[in-house]
């Protein structure tokens, strides 16, 4: 595991690295926030969470499934360590209490839930009233894809199937049904060429805290 966790850490410092303060700029600004405590699920090595610290005052929780990826992502904040927590967690079950982030983000591990209804239920129950998640797999710019998908081809022979195989599973009217199971009060789709993202907000006046 810790192998596979260092080589992931390494194609996204050398390949992946330009999308994440791009990102992170269009996320701050769809949300309007720059202060309290946001979560950054799925973290890996820690790139986005430390690009959006540095970008604003947000107090970053980085979740991993992977305590390796959580050491790494902890080297990656060694820069600004008071404001980049990584912590070892699961979207399913977050060990993170009621209403306790104003701002969610998952770059990339959406493909990898296994039970993506469950995962928005816990997204919405962490989430303070007013907070927003903006989950998917967008690559920043169609510049920028298009600059990461040169560079995984060449590494990668099998990089355009292995896309196609996720982004399969994980198609809008997929994603639009596992919404609509999930009973979560507002979310939607954002298609964009870069990328998708599931928005979730979650009620100024709500009081939701779904039972896990």
């Amino acid at each position: 595991m810790k192998k596979s966790a260092e080589g992931f850490a390494r194609i996204a410092r050398e390949v992946f690295a330009p999308i994440y303060p791009v990102i992170a700029e269009q996320v701050l600004a769809w949300s309007g926030t720059r202060d309290g405590i946001a979560l950054d699920i799925g973290s890996g090595p820690g790139l986005l969470s430390v690009a959006l610290a540095e970008k604003s005052n947000l107090s970053m929780i980085a979740l991993d499934t992977d305590p390796a990826m959580a050491r790494i992502a902890q080297e990656t904040a060694a820069g600004c360590p008071d404001r980049v927590t990584p912590i070892i967690g699961d979207v399913h079950c977050m060990s993170i209490r009621d209403n306790a982030v104003v701002l969610i983000v998952s770059r990339g591990s959406i493909y990898f839930w296994h039970d993506r209804p469950q995962a928005f239920r816990e997204i919405e129950r962490v989430l303070r009233p007013g907070g927003v998640a903006f989950v998917g797999g967008s690559f920043g710019t169609p510049a920028l894809r298009e600059t990461v998908f040169t560079e995984m081809r060449r590494r990668n022979s099998e990089w355009d199937r292995d896309i196609a195989r996720r982004s399969g599973g994980a198609t809008p009217g997929t994603l639009q049904r596992e919404l609509a199971e999930s009973g979560v009060a507002h979310a939607r789709i954002r298609e964009e060429e870069e990328g998708l993202w599931v928005e979730i907000r979650k009620d100024p006046t709500s009081s939701i805290r779904h039972a896990r």
